[in-house]
């Protein structure tokens, strides 16, 4: 096991930020820990990486305890946080050769390292720019390869893409599947759904401290069931009659969407879809568009906690 926790635990005053989380995350491949902000996901990071002292519960990263053995812990991880750590009045090159030299290289070693990151990270052109003058894609790009002057067996990733751009995005993601692709065993927190999707081979969905669900991205959907329907209507003014009798023949939740045309539902049985469509234009609801397809990862997370994982819980934060 890359990582182990039997009932976590972490109160800040009156705040429980962390009520107790048991994980067992196999070495190799991405983690993903799920859950809106404030949930307490980075929290547990910094606990995992020796960096808050647990009040409750123990936690091993490769076996060794995090607070018996930090030691032993540190020089096997590494932690790239939410905002960039890098110092920005040095150049990129700057930052790297001093970063490698204070993890023990020799100058030119130092040197050699720290333009092989940047040629890797796509920043060879930067690498003697202060960083004050990069966008946010090349510092987040810069601060992963800081993490992995020296390359950790475990990197934790703590909502590494918040405020990217999408292209920024996707060159961290790869990022992430490159250093997998090496050997680095990645446990990557984030609020974004889709990056779950597109990373984690396994998630653990948290909320309110507590881990509520895991498994694999397609366990967790086929948990909530064989598919959404999503139905958009002709008249607005009518989507209060339509969610009344959706919900009574699905038999499940109707939900309104941010469109205030739309609705959506779980379905169980794919035989109510046909009959729910045409009880809705027997009593008159026109249908402009309708779809039934697999449960998103957002869908999971409303039918496990109740609500969105784009909504804020300010517990963690304000501890």
């Amino acid at each position: 096991m890359a990582v182990e926790t039997s009932g976590l635990a972490k109160t800040f005053g009156s705040t429980r930020a962390v009520d107790g989380v048991d994980l067992r995350i196999a070495a190799g491949g991405v983690y993903g820990v799920l859950g809106p902000n404030g949930a307490g996901k980075t929290t547990v990071i910094r606990m995992l990486a020796t960096l808050l002292r647990p009040d409750r519960g123990w936690a091993r990263v490769f076996g060794h305890d995090v607070v018996r053995e930090a030691d032993a812990v540190r020089s096997r991880v590494s932690l790239t946080g939410q905002f960039a750590s890098v110092d920005e009045d040095l150049t990129g090159t700057e930052n790297l050769v001093m970063l490698a030299r204070l993890l023990g290289y020799p100058r030119a070693d130092a040197r050699a390292r720290a333009r092989e990151l940047l040629t890797a990270f796509d920043l060879a052109e930067a690498a003697g720019k202060q960083v004050k003058t990069y966008s946010g894609g090349m510092r987040r790009r810069l601060d992963i390869a800081a993490s992995i002057v020296v390359t950790p067996e475990l990197l934790f990733l703590d909502e590494p893409t918040t405020g990217l751009d999408p292209r920024s995005r996707n060159q961290v993601w790869d990022i992430v599947r490159a250093l997998v692709a090496q050997g680095t065993s990645v446990l990557l927190t984030t609020q974004y759904l889709d990056e779950a999707d597109q990373l984690a081979d396994r998630i653990a969905v948290i909320d309110r401290g507590r881990v509520v669900a895991e498994g694999s991205p397609g366990e967790l959907k086929a948990s909530v069931g064989t598919g959404t329907l999503h139905v958009r209507l002709h008249d607005p003014a009518r989507r209060g009659d339509a969610r009344q009798l959706l919900g009574a023949v699905l038999d499940e939740p109707v939900h309104e969407e941010p469109d205030p045309a739309a609705l959506s539902a779980r379905v169980f049985d794919p035989a109510l879809v046909a009959r729910a469509l045409a009880e809705l234009t027997a009593a008159g609801l026109a249908v402009t568009h309708f779809s039934l397809g697999r449960p998103s990862l957002d869908e999971v997370f409303l039918a496990l906690t109740g609500r969105s994982a784009d909504t804020h819980d300010t517990r963690e934060e304000t501890a």
